[in-house]
């Protein structure tokens, strides 16, 4: 079999907004949010939400972090998107409260069938629940939960789901030990 990417396909995949909102909000995205002030944590919040994007309290997003499709994006009250974390939003990004995404970290929504000569789209949910932290240089697959209080360690490939209140590091990232012990997390 061989690959013929002449068919290239994304059958039953919605961008969720038409193709004049998506170039409007990337144009907004490389110019007016991209060179804001490092202070500018309302402006960038303000328009993330203009697009469409949940965003709670005082969450801070760094000028320099990417949005693919904003309105596919939800963070929680107080967390933080790190500097060049990319978001690749074809499908829904979930982040849950007082959660860190740390500098250059990807979160990869999207990804193409191995097995289809076309190459077709897939897309899956990303989802980061409360208190969660993804280090530096993190990149996330497709269809990953990384459960309340887990810690991602930089440099780490997640493929599969981290469980609650545990530390994974490595390529793929696996299991070194607990975050906080019980008595701790009270």
């Amino acid at each position: 079999m061989k690959i013929n990417l002449l068919n290239y396909h994304q059958k039953g995949y919605s961008r969720g907004k038409n193709g004049l909102i998506v170039l409007v909000w990337w144009f907004v995205q490389g110019t007016v949010f991209r060179y804001s002030f490092h202070f500018m944590y309302k402006w960038r919040r303000a328009l993330l939400r203009l697009f469409g994007a949940n965003i709670g309290k005082e969450v801070k997003v760094r000028a320099s972090a990417q949005f693919t499709y904003p309105w596919k994006v939800t963070i929680g009250d107080n967390s933080w998107i790190g500097d060049n974390v990319k978001l690749y939003s074809l499908d829904s990004i979930n982040i849950g409260k007082n959660c860190v995404v740390s500098q250059e970290s990807y979160l990869c929504t999207g990804s193409h069938n191995i097995k289809d000569p076309h190459f077709g789209l897939i897309t899956k949910p990303i989802v980061i629940k409360d208190g969660a932290w993804v280090a530096s240089d993190v990149f996330i697959y497709p269809g990953v939960t990384i459960n309340e209080m887990a810690v991602v360690a930089a440099r780490s490939t997640v493929v599969k789901d981290v469980s609650a209140n545990e530390v994974h590091a490595g390529s793929p990232a696996k299991y070194i030990k607990r975050r906080f012990e019980e008595d701790e997390l009270s």
